[in-house]
């Protein structure tokens, strides 16, 4: 039995760190997985993702920005994920159409909308099963994210841009209890990985 997991929030909280972890624990119960992740997650996906990323990108029109993601996110589908899905496996995502939700919808004021014209148009069937979102102060994160390497274009974004988000992610939360669960992501990390684990056994068990 396959199930879809996403795993979302701001910059900082510690999705990627936490997602290889999971596949870790899953691999050991001898569970197939695929980890991949949104902007990109196949090799034309990948392409858009450098696009829609890059530092010289600031000036990228926000209908433009959503278009994008979501002509990735179609690639993504159709390359990625439902073929790991057809082979049974667990599939995790680091973010997805959540994301385009909080970040160009309410991060960008962009249109609710367009965005669920969208969605039935490229996500349509592929709704995730579970969704984890992980919640953490946003100052901290941001202070996290200071100190990477290769900051891209959203790690530059202002606290006021990342508050409206966080407020995104509230929202769709409320709006979908029966999908997203909210993580503590200030947990330890032991913590943090063994509530995700169990949340998505207890997913992937109820799918058998």
């Amino acid at each position: 039995m396959s199930i879809l997991v996403t795993l979302e929030g701001i910059e900082g909280t510690g999705k990627s760190t936490l997602i290889q972890n999971l596949a870790i624990m899953l691999r050991d119960k001898d569970i197939g997985v695929t980890i991949t992740r949104e902007p990109g997650g196949s090799p034309q996906a990948e392409k858009i993702r450098q696009l829609v990323l890059k530092k010289g990108s600031e000036n990228l029109d926000p209908l433009a920005e959503l278009l994008l993601m979501y002509a990735a996110r179609a690639q993504h589908i159709a390359e990625t994920i439902l073929p790991a899905l057809n082979t049974g496996h667990i599939v995790l995502c680091d973010r997805y159409f959540d994301a385009s939700h909080a970040y160009q919808g309410f991060g960008r004021s962009m249109s609710r909308n367009i965005l669920q014209d969208l969605d039935k148009h490229v996500v349509k069937k592929c709704i995730p099963d579970l969704t984890l979102w992980l919640d953490a102060p946003i100052e901290l994160c941001l202070e996290r994210t200071k100190v990477r390497e290769n900051r891209d274009r959203f790690d530059q974004e202002s606290i006021e841009f990342f508050t409206r988000v966080q407020k995104g992610y509230a929202q769709l939360a409320e709006d979908n209890p029966q999908r997203i669960t909210m993580l503590d992501a200030m947990l330890s990390k032991d913590d943090l990985l063994d509530k995700a684990y169990a949340h998505i056994i207890t997913c992937y068990k109820s799918k058998k």
